[in-house]
């Protein structure tokens, strides 16, 4: 059974909110270990959608333990929000557009470390 409650926040909220635990945890983690570390009465039952959801989009990976698994994310922090902005970039067929616009859309601090590190890959 799913608490109302669950179902008023966004997906992304709830799987950043168990992301942040796996990222905290020293090692995998349980959908109750998570349910414990969330400490926000999501029901158990959703944090294992959760879980579910974010294996499938290989976001985490998971082992088995007792008569389910335990999880633990596959990449950092960064390397999750590096992996997202290749997905939407993907997703359209002009790909120079959308770099552009995402370029023109850089602050000045955020454009001179970008021009760094496309500086540094050169070299």
């Amino acid at each position: 059974m799913t608490d109302a409650k669950d179902e008023r926040r966004p997906a992304g909220e709830l799987e950043a909110a168990v992301m942040a635990a796996l990222w905290a945890a020293p090692a995998p983690l349980t959908p109750g270990q998570v349910q414990t570390e969330l400490a926000s009465g999501l029901a158990r039952t959703t944090v294992t959608t959760i879980l579910s959801r974010l294996h499938d989009k290989g976001v985490v990976g998971r082992r088995p333990q007792g008569r389910g698994y335990a999880y633990h994310p596959v990449q950092d922090a960064q390397g999750l929000t590096a992996r997202r902005m290749h997905t939407e970039l993907d997703r359209h067929a002009d790909r120079e557009t959308v770099l552009a616009r995402f370029v023109a859309q850089l602050n000045p601090d955020d454009e001179q470390l970008l021009r760094q590190l496309l500086e540094a890959e050169e070299g």
